[in-house]
């Protein structure tokens, strides 16, 4: 049984695994990875590519990809021609992608950051520097914790509906 206790413990999880120099996606899949039988090592690994918007390219939000991929985790098919299987998982997909849209205004890393034009255009495969202005310039700590509530609570709602 997930308590908001526990819940808190997780968001709270992902946001340290962030500020501790991760990227969007792998904190919010790792901090909840034990749930599904993967380790903090490999969980941050398959994780690693979808930060800064998938490689840095600034597309999806890696914060929501983290929600897209725990929720495979959580409810993904896992036979090729199961379509059940498959749209019960994009079903809960877009649920948990429509609540971070409607809390963070977008799923897109640019316009989340406010990047437009040629900014928003120059894609660099060079991972940001850590410091006390990048923390304090971006807002994704607190996607971070969003996508990271937002999936816990959807833990919480089915736990609660099987019950």
């Amino acid at each position: 049984m997930m308590t908001n206790q526990d819940i808190d413990k997780r968001v709270e999880r992902a946001v340290d695994y962030f500020m501790a120099g991760y990227g969007c996606c792998q904190s919010v899949v790792a901090a909840f990875a034990d749930l599904y039988g993967l380790d903090d090592t490999l969980a941050k690994k398959v994780a690693a590519g979808f930060g800064g918007g998938v490689g840095r390219m600034r597309m999806m939000c890696g914060a929501v990809s983290g929600i897209v991929m725990l929720t495979g985790l959580d409810c993904g098919q896992t036979e090729g021609n199961d379509r059940e299987g498959k749209s019960a998982c994009y079903k809960v997909v877009q649920e948990l992608l429509a609540q971070s849209k409607q809390a963070n205004g977008s799923l897109i890393c640019a316009e989340i950051l406010g990047l437009q034009g040629k900014e928003k255009a120059v894609c660099s495969y060079v991972a940001s520097e850590r410091t006390a202005e990048y923390y304090k310039s971006r807002p994704c700590a607190a996607k971070v914790e969003s996508a990271a509530r937002i999936f816990a609570d959807y833990l919480k709602r089915k736990q609660t509906d099987n019950d």
